[in-house]
């Protein structure tokens, strides 16, 4: 997975170099922010003068799935103590929830406790030192590259959804709401401007889910 993540972390550094942020900048904005596809959607508006409005709401309806992933997962940590949940909680992005889940459900099978917090806190230390510190080395060598798309490392962002996927696959039952949420994104990108397919991919996802939970 870090393989995928690297290179990722390191096109988002560049591109913000070529914008003109600093080292430093790219350092405070992932390391407060830590969620990728709000941290591109920011850079991509980067401009002189700053449109911190449209940054801010662009921002916010990215992340707004993460509200969805941690009322998901808040049932798991209830009994952990508020000075503990939300530093969690802070770290938790798409992929440090995606193995805390598939962790969740391995522990369930064998009767332990469902949250594992020295495994989490692994996970997402590891994560987030890579991906910021990554970020922060590509601004500052930023401008001595050209257009980083042409490298092809595209690719590496959704390879590493697909192997969290494969992680979690039990079967083609259990995935519908995955395909509802891809139906549903999917159709809103291409239908609606903006970053609104975000959360009405995640979203629609959670209500198939529920909606088939509640007649099975």
């Amino acid at each position: 997975m870090l393989i995928g993540l690297l290179p990722w972390a390191l096109i988002l550094g560049v591109q913000g170099g070529q914008k003109g942020m600093s080292w430093l900048e790219m350092l405070m904005m992932t390391g407060m922010n830590f969620a990728g596809g709000s941290e591109f959607a920011a850079v991509n508006l980067w401009a002189n003068p700053l449109p911190i409005l449209i940054i801010a709401t662009v921002t916010f309806m990215i992340n707004s799935r993460h509200i969805l992933m941690g009322a998901a997962i808040a049932p798991y940590m209830r009994d952990m103590p508020l000075k503990k949940a939300m530093p969690a909680l802070f770290f938790m992005c798409d992929e440090s929830w995606a193995m805390a889940f598939a962790e969740i459900q391995k522990r369930k099978a064998m009767g332990l406790p469902a949250f594992n917090m020295p495994f989490y806190a692994g996970v997402c230390f590891i994560l987030y030192t890579t991906w910021i510190g990554f970020a922060a080395f590509g601004a500052a060598v930023g401008p001595m590259f050209g257009d980083v798309a042409a490298w092809g490392f595209g690719m590496a962002f959704p390879a590493v959804f697909l192997v969290l996927l494969r992680g979690m696959w039990k079967s083609f039952k259990a995935a519908r709401p995955w395909f509802v949420s891809l139906i549903v994104a999917g159709g809103t990108y291409l239908s609606v401007d903006g970053h609104w397919y975000v959360p009405m991919g995640a979203i629609s996802g959670l209500l198939a889910a529920y909606l088939w939970g509640e007649k099975e």
